[in-house]
């Protein structure tokens, strides 16, 4: 079966639909002529789900992922088969200064769809996004998936205790759920400028020093949105072919390290920038040391990225230029599909 052949009019359900990996994971869907049914949240203009190539193809549900009523009937009136459930709060700082909202969307928002989908019976496949975060801090890398899910701050926690709902789910009722666990997401339509990836790129297109929040030496494991958006659907498709994948977690990453700094100047670099990186050396509570083994992935799944760190940046880089030449008010249409098999 082919990848379009599995997809073809498939009622699949993304929440989280209008943030930044779910805005290409919908693109892909469609691109596989899925029948995609998105929750969204907040009413945010500059969204790409809420402008018009996109949002005329695809089922839009204004409502908050921790309503389980509104879950169930979405899911239930539309037959949904395949969920893949993104929707989360994503910010290490909102979540230092918010635990409590960011519990409630992050914990409470996972048992609530997850009840949803055991109460509906046309659900196959619910693919769950974790993070590395949900990992915390180790002192044996890269992370693989049998390293221990030990959080200690409050975005790190709530994504160790989704992630062992999930399992829990898995175990206890046999639910059909796979779990996903990436590296640092990056990629156009971002508008999270205090992330380091789009703040950059902001900067140097104003002509601004870009700003560094920490001292510039924490590692992470950047991942590209577009190999995010191929790795769920895949996901989901490996789990249709073998259901003993339930209550599995897979590390999707490049297991590639690279320093705050060290991407700052990367970008700088494609961008032929000789401005010089603002280091503030502010940032408390996050971990300085992370990237991921995807061994597994590999092995189990045949997956591989299909971009390079710096062919990513580059689309990246890309997306942003033609977005702040446009008019923001149809910042979309010169987007090429860039979809890579």
């Amino acid at each position: 079966m082919t990848q379009n052949s599995f997809w073809q009019d498939r009622p699949t359900f993304v929440t989280g639909a209008s943030g930044l990996v779910g805005m290409w994971l919908v693109r892909r869907l469609l691109h596989l002529n899925a029948d995609v049914i998105c929750l969204a949240r907040d009413w945010v203009p500059e969204r790409e789900l809420l402008q018009p190539p996109i949002m005329n193809r695809v089922k839009i549900i204004r409502g908050d992922v921790c309503d389980q009523a509104l879950l169930e009937r979405v899911m239930g009136e539309y037959e949904v088969v395949t969920v893949i459930h993104l929707a989360a709060q994503t910010l290490v700082s909102v979540a230092n200064r918010n635990p409590v909202s960011t519990f409630e969307s992050n914990i409470g928002g996972t048992w609530s769809l997850l009840e949803a989908c055991r109460r509906t019976p046309t659900v196959k496949q619910i693919v769950l996004a974790s993070s590395d975060k949900a990992y915390g801090d180790q002192q044996e890398l890269p992370y693989n998936e049998d390293t221990p899910l030990q959080g200690k701050h409050p975005y790190d926690v709530s994504k160790s205790c989704a992630d062992l709902i999930a399992q829990a789910y898995a175990v206890t009722y046999d639910l059909p759920v796979v779990i996903t666990r990436c590296g640092n997401f990056y990629g156009g339509g971002d508008f999270n400028w205090n992330r380091i990836v789009p703040g950059t790129i902001r900067s140097i297109l104003r002509g601004q020093r870009p700003v560094i929040r920490s001292d510039g030496n924490y590692i992470r494991d950047y991942f590209y949105v577009e190999d995010g958006a191929a790795a769920y659907t895949l996901l989901a498709e490996k789990l249709a072919e073998n259901p003993d994948l339930r209550g599995h977690a897979f590390n999707f990453s490049h297991t590639f390290q690279v320093t705050v700094l060290e991407l700052v100047e990367r970008i700088l670099t494609l961008m032929n920038s000789d401005l010089k990186p603002d280091i503030r050396n502010e940032v408390r509570n996050e971990i300085l040391h992370q990237y991921l083994n995807a061994d597994k992935a590999r092995k189990l799944l045949g997956w591989e990225p299909l971009f390079t760190l710096d062919e990513g940046l580059q689309q990246t880089v890309l997306w942003y230029q033609q977005y702040f030449e446009t008019s923001h008010s149809e910042p979309y249409l010169m987007q090429s599909d860039g979809l890579k098999e």
